[in-house]
């Protein structure tokens, strides 16, 4: 009804007849009416604008900053920005504070920065405590904070400093751009504080990372004076506090709470807080009763149970997430697609995948650079390199560093070194900055192919051109690389020259060069290194025990064995599984469980056969598990990624392609088989195991044995 009188009143003030209408209380409230309307009326905008010009009313400052605000507030900053600009200099703080905010939201932050000086220059008028309250947000939005320290300097000069209001900007301000003692300093000294103040601390101390500070924050505003309470901001950043600080007895405090102020059912957005804090503090049981008891769910709440899902280690609950949010007729946005197709990366369900991809397309979210991302990701770990590559080369023009990333990460996992260095030069050459992971798969790249002194070259880049300080990723990719190259003395001295400590992946690597070369002495001190940071992780044990009994020290290994054993710790089941006709087929070594077993090992017979015609010749090294038995060589034939191997060959098409999935290691003997099938029978073979890919053809694979 509000809208209707309005524009009932601008036709009439608009007639000549109605000409005594025209006063500036009129136009203050008929200005004042339209502006309550979001996003507000431009047509109205343009209407006033003329009476204003016609009855030569616009040099009143009230009405020229309304004026302001309708435009700004229907769409059209340009024209606000031009009426400021014809009145600027008898313009009151008003419309000098009004444009600032609106330039401000409008994601301009520096040209808001820039308003402000040049009003802070001119003669008059002098900012007030709301010009203060609108530009320190830009000072935030740019990263200005000695921009905004001058403000805040500013804001005390001018007695300012001490609304509530300017001085909750200032918290949010201090605590965006990570200057933690001055926000709690600005917080401490407030005089009054209402539930923005307490807010903008909370908030604050969650940016920074300090998720105890954020909860002990939430609970001195439960007892500040008993006048406050919470509200969606307040649950929803301490829930965020509690996922990440792992702490759910907290977050169960805090959902009891929300219970009891009816903030659980009535929010969406703490509902959406409340399953992520469940699903990241592992209690997908909790988060599932939380979002069964939701009975509008929209499409985020289905993205944050997905997630749970994945983080669970559950990606099939993910999938079928997914599709009973489909059958809820909510339609999924960027941000489902992205989930859904990591959830079908950690499956390598290729198939599925493909068809994600259909959908995709129909929807028109191809575009969204995290969607693609998660599309090469995808087709990588489903053992489609070309699949990944083609996906990254449509959309090249409109990538960002994760997607140029992704892309590299896949040639790295393949062993495509010289592939992977080309593309970052590339993406060099486009201006993409690299980040933190980007430098991880380059310098593994660099490791897996053996180029040791460009490893070296990208490494101090870093530090050098990208002011980036390695983290331990990448110091174990530099021992990785000097390890892999038989450098082990080398590689010792660099772990001691490190500025950080070493943890377990450094050590894990110099362990794996240990065993490569078989360095016992050196191994055997980085191995109880190992068993110390992480004593129950069953790979570092086996890799000495096997160690031992490669150089026929039988008793040390079993010495090993009888540790892990007092330890607690026990040895993962190696299994390989192999999708045929969208069904998942698992095995495990010796495994004789399936309906065509016979075939299946009938198949081997003829591997053997076929392999040693071309001159295999067994490694019976990589049998040091079977101490004791005598036919080492024929217990190697029965690893499970060869019975995955012999019935792909027997139920795949000739041309397809076998995928085979590991969750371990596997051993080079396999590696040495799968060489030879792939040249015999002409046929493609992809196997993921726990580390990397190799892609088998015409009897080379794509890690040139150097892996």
């Amino acid at each position: 009804m509000r809208a209707y009188s309005t524009s009932i009143d601008i036709h009439r003030c608009s007639s000549r007849s109605y000409g005594s209408f025209l006063t500036i209380d009129h136009l203050t409230n008929l200005l004042a009416a339209c502006n309550l309307t979001r996003p507000s009326n431009p047509y109205h905008a343009h209407q006033i604008h003329s009476l204003l010009l016609t009855s030569n009313l616009l040099p009143s400052p009230l009405l020229h900053a309304q004026l302001i605000d309708l435009y700004a507030n229907s769409g059209q900053l340009h024209r606000a920005l031009l009426i400021f600009a014809d009145v600027r200099r008898h313009s009151s703080v008003v419309a000098w504070t009004s444009v600032i905010a609106h330039i401000s939201r409008s994601r301009r932050p520096l040209d808001a920065l820039s308003l402000f000086a040049q009003l802070h220059a001119s003669v008059a008028p002098a900012p007030n405590s709301h010009t203060f309250s609108a530009v320190l947000p830009a000072c935030a939005a740019a990263g200005a904070d000695r921009f905004g320290s001058q403000v805040h300097a500013l804001a005390l000069r001018y007695g300012a400093a001490a609304a509530v209001y300017v001085a909750s900007a200032l918290t949010d301000m201090y605590a965006k751009c990570g200057r933690v003692e001055d926000f709690r300093k600005v917080f401490d000294e407030m005089a009054v504080r209402n539930l923005v103040s307490w807010n903008a601390l909370i908030v604050g101390f969650v940016r920074n990372k300090l998720y105890c500070d954020a909860m002990e924050a939430f609970r001195s505003l439960l007892n500040d004076d008993g006048s406050l309470t919470p509200n969606q901001v307040s649950f929803s950043s301490v829930l965020n506090a509690c996922s990440n600080a792992f702490s759910i007895g907290f977050g169960r405090a805090v959902h009891g709470l929300a219970v009891k102020l009816t903030v659980e059912s009535s929010l969406a957005y703490v509902r959406n807080s409340l399953i992520d804090m469940y699903n990241k503090c592992g209690c997908l049981e909790e988060a599932a009763k939380v979002f069964d008891r939701c009975s509008d769910r929209d499409v985020v709440t289905w993205n944050v149970m997905m997630m749970g899902w994945i983080e669970s280690d559950c990606p099939e609950g993910a999938c079928g997430c997914f599709l009973h949010m489909m059958q809820e007729g909510v339609s999924p946005d960027e941000t489902s697609f992205s989930t859904l197709l990591q959830a079908l990366a950690m499956l390598a369900s290729w198939g599925q995948g493909a068809a994600v991809h259909s959908l995709i397309v129909k929807t028109g979210c191809t575009q969204n650079q995290c969607v693609g991302s998660s599309l090469i990701t995808m087709y990588a770990k489903c053992g489609s390199l070309e699949d990944a590559y083609r996906t990254f080369d449509e959309a090249k023009d409109q990538l960002n560093v994760v997607t140029w990333t992704s892309m590299i990460t896949a040639f790295q996992q393949y062993g495509h070194g010289y592939k992977v260095i080309k593309l970052f030069d590339e993406m060099m050459d486009l201006g993409i900055e690299p980040d933190y992971i980007t430098f991880v798969s380059v310098l593994s790249a660099c490791s897996h192919n053996g180029l040791v002194d460009q490893g070296f070259k990208y490494f101090y880049s870093m530090s050098q051109v990208h002011k980036m300080a390695p983290g331990s990723e990448h110091y174990a990719c530099m021992v990785d690389l000097l390890g892999r190259a038989g450098r082990l003395d080398e590689a010792t001295q660099f772990i001691d020259a490190m500025p950080i400590q070493p943890d377990s992946s450094v050590w894990g690597a110099l362990l794996a060069a240990c065993r490569k070369f078989r360095n016992l002495e050196l191994g055997s001190k980085v191995a109880q290194k190992l068993f110390r940071i992480e004593p129950h992780n069953s790979g570092n044990y086996v890799l000495l025990s096997n160690m031992y009994a490669s150089n026929g020290m039988l008793e040390e290994a079993k010495e090993i064995r009888r540790l892990m054993q007092s330890n607690g710790v026990r040895k993962e089941t190696g299994c390989s599984w192999i999708d045929v006709s969208n069904k998942t087929f698992v095995f495990t070594a010796h495994d004789q469980s399936h309906q065509a077993t016979e075939q299946i090992y009938g198949m081997l017979e003829r591997l053997k056969e076929l392999v040693k015609a071309k001159g295999y010749v067994p490694d019976t090294q990589f049998a040091v598990n079977n101490v004791g038995e005598q036919n080492k060589e024929q217990n190697m034939w029965y690893h499970s990624e060869r019975l995955a191997l012999s019935f792909g060959l027997i139920c795949l098409p000739l041309n397809a392609p076998i995928r085979i999935k590991k969750n371990l290691r596997t051993c080079g003997d396999c590696h040495t088989v799968m060489k030879l099938v792939s040249e015999i029978f002409r046929r493609k073979i992809i196997l993921r195991d726990i580390n990397r890919f190799h892609e088998f053809a015409g009897g080379v694979c794509s890690c040139r044995d150097y892996w």
